[in-house]
């Protein structure tokens, strides 16, 4: 959040101070607007915001050190909050909500995004940014539930997700603020990190004139063949018996490959400078006898090896995709280098290419697999498209950001395509 919060600063310019509110909390039930249905309006006092619970989420509050419940919201201001459905096709459900401060709104509006297969508001997201002083909305993309079950048999939801909820929420928040504050937003800016990532940059092409400014983290674009990749990382994972690495030893490789590169930048500080200069091989772990807490067993060896390398054929070796974690993302290796796939990746497969829960991903063939999985969503997870030119005209400012030990989306799916296209960077 401080890298993100700092960034802003330099990419939206300070609003001038907002007007006199023109509207109570409660006139907003009345408003009319393009097929959308304002559900209720209610002014929240400060610090007294309860998140309901989504099925499949889980409860709103989340746990500190000790156990001991938070709530993310304590600190919350008074705000009006505005609960709506979004019905831009017959078969979408688009659930979205807009927060208001009631007093001290900076002039400026703020979207954020969701995670995963998103299917709830994000709640703590949206506290963060009406604390500090912005108008703000998020939506649930069109579905209940954090997997992909929602797409089997709805085409309309499905790019309700990939594109239109985001865009659809901040056409309808948008006059809700004027509206409620007698002025429209001098700054309208998104804020999201890995499916939010993907949202974020998705605006920028689909919609470039929704926003003035946009925040896009760890981009999850080109969303159905991640997946696909994912899968086929997990079959090599475990196409020994012995290939998957227990969570126990993840410390110790960490603490390797930072032994081997953590000063080739010239300081010792515990963080891995430039992976690419990385050239960690971790058959230096192998077992000298018998699997112990201190080394790989062969398939563990092997495993590391997939988790960290371009994915190829393993009939004719070709390159199959050519993003990868990278040398210093071990400690998040469960996601990616478990027992089965990864729950989200999986999901997508299922759902959206085979159209069948039940599909068993051993089944799997990526030499195909990939470029199918690639094509089954129709474009709308893609978000691919180089040509921002239209988001730039009007002064749109884009900033992205990527850590390079992310364990679970590459961050290849940010850099790659742009620094060997110049010539900075090969695999």
């Amino acid at each position: 959040m401080t890298i993100v919060r700092a960034a802003l600063a330099g990419v939206i310019l300070a609003a001038t101070a907002a007007p006199a509110r023109s509207a109570t909390c409660e006139s907003l039930a009345s408003l009319a607007l393009p097929h959308a249905k304002i559900d209720a309006v209610q002014s929240v006092a400060a610090g007294a915001f309860v998140a309901p619970v989504v099925a499949g989420r889980g409860g709103a509050e989340g746990r500190g050190r000790g156990g001991a419940p938070t709530n993310p919201y304590e600190k919350t201001p008074a705000f009006c909050r505005v609960t709506a459905t979004l019905t831009p096709s017959s078969d979408s459900d688009i659930r979205a909500e807009v927060w208001l401060p009631a007093s001290g709104w900076n002039g400026k509006y703020q979207a954020v995004g969701g995670g995963g297969w998103a299917g709830a508001i994000s709640y703590t997201a949206m506290a963060a940014a009406v604390s500090a002083g912005y108008a703000t909305a998020s939506t649930d993309t069109g579905h209940t539930g954090g997997t992909a079950d929602f797409a089997l048999g709805h085409p309309e939801k499905l790019i309700d997700f990939g594109y239109r909820a985001i865009h659809e929420t901040t056409v309808f928040a948008k006059p809700v603020i004027d509206a409620f504050y007698g002025a429209a937003p001098k700054v309208a800016f998104f804020n999201g990190c890995s499916t939010g990532g993907r949202q974020a940059i998705t605006e920028a092409q689909r919609y470039p004139n929704d926003f003035d400014g946009i925040v896009a983290g760890a981009s999850a674009w080109d969303g159905m063949r991640m997946h696909a990749v994912r899968v086929a990382v997990s079959q090599l994972v475990n196409r020994n018996a012995d290939g998957v690495i227990p969570s126990s030893k993840f410390p110790m490789i960490h603490a390797a490959v930072l032994d081997a590169c953590d000063t080739l930048d010239g300081v010792k500080d515990g963080v891995i400078e430039n992976p690419l200069v990385c050239k960690f091989d971790y058959a230096k772990l192998a077992c000298k006898g018998a699997d112990a807490p201190d080394c790989l067993t062969p398939g563990q060896v092997e495993s590391a090896k997939a988790l960290t390398s371009p994915l190829k054929d393993i009939r004719t070796g070709k390159t199959l995709d050519e993003r990868h974690l990278w040398p210093g993302s071990e400690l998040g290796w469960t996601n990616l280098g478990g027992a089965s796939p990864l729950g989200l990746s999986f999901s997508g497969l299922a759902n959206i290419l085979y159209k069948d829960p039940k599909w068993d991903w051993r089944s799997f063939e990526a030499a195909k697999g990939i470029e199918e999985a690639a094509k089954a969503d129709g474009g709308a997870l893609f978000s691919g498209d180089p040509n921002l030119k239209p988001f730039f005209d009007h002064g749109g400012k884009l900033l992205m950001y990527h850590g390079w030990s992310d364990p679970a989306i590459s961050p290849g799916n940010t850099v790659s395509s742009r620094l060997r296209t110049a010539g900075r960077l090969s695999w």
